[in-house]
């Protein structure tokens, strides 16, 4: 089925952008003329954990979310509703779901990247292959967990391996749900194995490794291209038929396009349940990291380079329970107060913080120690962060750093990024929690994608030095352990 031209934003035009992201729905009604939130909403997507590493939820529940975001926005606009000229939807990446082909029905959960059970698959794929085949095929070490994931489910349930049905990720799930069309991006194609990061294509050469036909998924969204909306789910939000929809976007992707047009070359840092850097950069074999997604770039050509990084907010929500609070916003006050008073750790509480069990941490040696630890434990996450923004800055991929995502709200994690880089403009997003919402818009206005940012203020001189200092002790005692 062609899609129709994707559609110019007017004057009088508002955008739907849709987040779904691994705990939260976020909806946000853009309008054209001043790029301004008309109104926003969130909604938590409740998980399901199982013993041996089980992540999932509830496909239906996902529908269901989405639904009451898109009513709360369709009431907050009233009259403006009528003036809604398209829908961008972004979400997160990695995920698995079985679903019957032509209805689209779920056949499984929604099966979350994050689940491990399906580790041990790994290691047999890995039996099979070399390690040069997927540095070739993914420009990445280690064997794609969403494969493994596959593996795993056709040994639990071979029934649902047929031509009926179709494997495919939240996004896409969600977009065919809305279109009547299934639609994958590369940022989910890579995690599960049918794409090929270097020729930017799919490719069957992962999947006839553990005999599976490349058809178990859908084909690759082409650039920014647009798909009409279904009558039935134009009846279902109260919309016209044929309404363009843009997308599926991975998060990560759709929050690098709403920092596009900040800076020529900005590297989009999303401090969320997981860091991860994402930029651009000229067609390459090169791997910048062992963890790094490759993708093709939707704006002039080249890869999308996608970075996960090996903290996040995850580990920072334990560090605040365990030292601070067990109330999560009663944890974030405490911590704001602790850095209004500094901002920089002692040594001796770094020094401490980087050993390999933080949970070994002496119970306060001197008074002020917990805010000391707390003090470090941001500093080096922000050090994790400074790593993988070496390559990118080095080579001159990044003109300009821009923060965003939960942990991007800190102060103090905004600010001491910006303290190791003093030559690099450092920007947060003020509507972080909406970025790749926005950003998933970009097939109708770049303008209006680009999320509106603030500086960053550095902190002064001294703290910049001893900062700096610290962050060459940590990089030194990381390659000791490893």
């Amino acid at each position: 089925m062609q899609s129709p031209r994707r559609k110019r934003a007017g004057r009088n035009d508002v955008f739907l952008g849709v987040d779904a992201g691994t705990t939260v729905l976020k909806a946000c009604a853009v309008d054209s003329a001043t790029g301004n939130v008309l109104a926003h909403v969130s909604r938590r997507l409740p998980l399901q954990q199982s013993v041996g590493g089980g992540r999932e939820q509830n496909v239906r529940g996902l529908d269901n979310a989405l639904g009451r975001a898109v009513k709360s926005v369709r009431e907050a606009l009233g009259d403006r509703w009528d003036a809604l000229a398209g829908i961008g939807l972004a979400a997160q990446g990695g995920s698995s779901i079985m679903a019957d082909r032509k209805t689209g029905a779920p056949l499984t959960p929604m099966i979350l990247w994050n689940d491990t059970r399906a580790q041990a698959c790994a290691g047999v794929i890995a039996e099979r292959t070399t390690p040069e085949f997927w540095r070739e095929f993914t420009l990445r070490d280690g064997i794609p967990h969403g494969l493994a994931r596959l593996v795993w489910l056709r040994e639990r349930a071979p029934a649902l391996f047929h031509d009926f049905n179709i494997h495919a990720g939240a996004g896409e799930w969600i977009f065919h749900r809305l279109t009547g069309i299934w639609r994958q991006d590369p940022g989910n194609a890579i995690q599960v194995g049918s794409y090929n990061a270097a020729t930017k294509c799919l490719d069957a050469a992962a999947f006839d490794v553990v005999d599976l036909p490349l058809s178990l998924v859908a084909t690759l969204r082409d650039g920014h291209e647009t798909a009409p909306l279904s009558k039935a789910a134009a009846k279902r939000f109260r919309l016209p038929a044929g309404l363009p929809m843009a997308g599926p976007y991975i998060d990560q992707e759709a929050g690098y396009l709403s920092a596009v047009g900040i800076s020529p070359r900005p590297v989009h840092c999303s401090l969320g349940t997981a860091w991860v850097c994402n930029y651009t950069r000229p067609d390459s074999p090169h791997i910048d990291s062992p963890r790094q997604l490759v993708l093709r770039s939707v704006l002039n050509g080249g890869q999308l380079v996608v970075l996960p990084l090996k903290t996040g907010n995850a580990a920072w929500d334990f560090i605040l329970q365990t030292f601070l609070d067990s109330n999560h916003n009663k944890a974030l006050e405490k911590a704001a107060e602790i850095f209004q008073k500094r901002l920089i750790p002692s040594e001796d509480a770094f020094a401490a913080s980087v050993a390999p069990d933080v949970s070994g941490i002496p119970p306060n040696p001197y008074p002020g120690w917990r805010a000391d630890v707390i003090r470090a434990v941001v500093a080096g996450m922000v050090f994790e962060l400074a790593e993988a923004l070496e390559t990118p800055i080095a080579k001159k991929h990044a003109d300009a750093i821009v923060l965003g995502g939960g942990a991007s709200k800190g102060s103090y994690f905004c600010r001491m990024i910006a303290a190791l880089y003093p030559g690099v403009p450092v920007r947060r997003q003020t509507g972080e929690a909406l970025a790749a919402a926005r950003g998933a818009l970009y097939a109708f206005s770049p303008r209006i994608a680009c999320a509106p940012t603030a500086a960053v203020r550095r902190p002064g001189e001294a703290d910049c030095n001893a900062l700096r200092q610290m962050g060459i002790q940590y990089q030194e005692t990381r390659s000791i352990e490893e």
